[in-house]
């Protein structure tokens, strides 16, 4: 007679015989060995109806189905939280596999590109005076330019490297970032707002940051060719920091949320599709992570969220 099970799903003493050791084992496996609720047991005694019996061999029966239910629950639960776990660990091998691969590539076009563009550069010199020459030569420039620009993407997104964590102001790392661009924004007729707090300070590799937030905020004006307003704020928290980059473009389709941060995933014609790959990256390397959605009055809004420390909160 198992006592430790009766109590578990509160049967009386002589309906335990019905809850076997079988029972006891899936509950302490699911960490449901502390019951809800203990209501007073059904005593029987020598001298018990039958009626009696059979009430207590219901409500054992009954209590037995609840508790069934519930582990199916639970087993249900537990199984899709496997295979979401799967299918995480799946991407990463796939991701590190692939980083391999991309990693060896960008070193060997960088180090051709080194010597090609050392003779554009000679080659500039002498057709100075050719000023079709040097038409047609600016456009191979510009090409070999989009791809250094992709090697880059290239080995930003393999690097495996530790951030080297330092306190600075979020709002000075996006005002430096908006000035920079600021003759693009012009170029596009965007309006750029900053109104992340000046007193935001976050404890995070500034580099790392800085590389994260320029690549969601050039996804954010591509998204607006004939231009718009482009936005950053942020929701500090006790234990984390959100970033908020948002666009007032045509915003993205559920396909393109659902897939915005796999690598080579783009929408945009001659696009790498790693500049969002490489925001993932960098909040994972971090701890924390980035999630794309569409805003409330059209556009998409991306947001960058940072965990907070013992350090970053007395800064």
């Amino acid at each position: 007679m198992n006592w430790t099970c009766a109590r578990t799903l509160d049967l009386a003493p002589a309906a335990a015989v019905f809850a076997g050791g079988p029972v006891l084992e899936l509950l302490e496996t699911v960490g449901m060995t502390t019951p809800p609720r203990q209501p007073e047991p059904i005593v029987l005694g020598n001298d018990t109806s039958l009626e009696t019996v059979l009430a207590a061999w219901h409500t054992a029966t009954v209590r037995l189905e609840q508790t069934h239910e519930t582990l199916r629950s639970e087993v249900r639960r537990l199984t899709q939280e496997l295979k979401v776990k799967n299918r995480e660990l799946a991407r990463k091998n796939r991701l590190a596999d692939l980083g391999q691969m991309a990693s060896h590539i960008a070193h060997e076009v960088r180090n051709n590109l080194v010597p090609v563009t050392l003779y554009l550069s000679l080659l500039r010199r002498r057709i100075a005076s050719d000023a079709e020459g040097l038409r047609i030569l600016d456009k191979i420039a510009s090409g070999f330019a989009d791809l250094d620009a992709t090697v880059n993407d290239l080995l930003h997104f393999t690097s495996d490297r530790d951030p080297h964590r330092q306190v600075f102001s979020a709002a000075k790392l996006i005002d430096d970032l908006l000035v920079s661009l600021a003759p693009q924004f012009a170029a596009q007729a965007i309006h750029a707002v900053n109104e992340v707090a000046p007193d935001q300070m976050i404890l995070a590799d500034y580099d790392m940051i800085r590389r994260a937030v320029l690549n969601l905020v050039l996804n954010a004006v591509d998204a607006m060719p004939d231009g718009g307003v482009l936005r950053l704020s942020a929701k500090p928290g006790r234990h984390e920091f959100a970033l908020q980059v948002s666009d007032s473009g045509v915003g993205l389709s559920e396909d393109a949320l659902r897939r915005a941060f796999e690598p080579f995933f783009t929408t945009k014609p001659g696009g790498t599709g790693l500049g969002l790959a490489i925001v993932y990256r960098i909040a994972e390397v971090h701890g924390g992570r980035v999630a794309a959605a569409g805003g409330p009055d059209g556009g998409a809004v991306f947001t960058l969220t940072l965990p907070r420390t013992a350090q970053d909160n007395a800064a």
